[in-house]
């Protein structure tokens, strides 16, 4: 899957990832869906951070991609007869860790193309989302990229996974939706 960016905090430099750093980092995977329907595409609205992202998450140890996505779409949109999924592309990051196992948190996104039934059915968000005001939403790209890139300059309550989101958004934009 090619790699479209590899992103650092503020608080990370480059050599913080390097074998001979003292840091500790741990890596985590995770998968993203893309369903997009002429200029709407599948988001998840936070209230938390009042900001817009791709369906998905954490990748189980030992779970393929494909399956943490399907499960992960179904638990987050309920979305239904999730088929046709195609690689897209990756996204790495590091940022900080903020639990006391690791000092620096590798993130890798790998985002899937894939289509889904007409209807939504029900949610099964974990605690943490529910808290953060969760929803899935069919919303405008355009107005998508729009709002996220308001909050990334007005907003100090944002969270860190905004820049990665309305990066991916840009690209989802450029190349699934206007070049169709």
């Amino acid at each position: 899957m090619r790699l479209l960016k590899t992103a650092f905090h503020p608080d990370i430099s480059p050599n913080d990832t390097l074998p001979e750093s003292e840091l500790v980092m741990i890596e985590r995977h995770a998968a993203r869906g893309i369903v997009i329907k002429g200029d709407d595409i599948l988001l998840l609205y936070t209230q938390r951070y009042h900001d817009y992202s791709l369906p998905g998450g954490g990748i189980d140890d030992g779970e393929d991609k494909v399956a943490g996505l399907v499960r992960e779409l179904q638990e987050e949109t309920g979305a239904q007869g999730i088929r046709n999924v195609k690689p897209f592309a990756r996204y790495d990051e590091y940022r900080p860790w903020y639990k006391t196992d690791a000092d620096i948190i590798h993130m890798i996104s790998y985002c899937y193309i894939c289509e889904i039934d007409d209807e939504l059915g029900d949610t099964a968000f974990e605690a943490h989302e529910v808290s953060n005001g969760m929803k899935p939403v069919w919303m405008n790209i355009y107005k998508a990229i729009a709002h996220n890139e308001d909050i990334i300059a007005n907003s100090d309550k944002k969270g860190l996974s905004i820049d990665r989101e309305t990066f991916l958004l840009k690209v989802i934009l450029n190349e699934l939706v206007l070049a169709n």
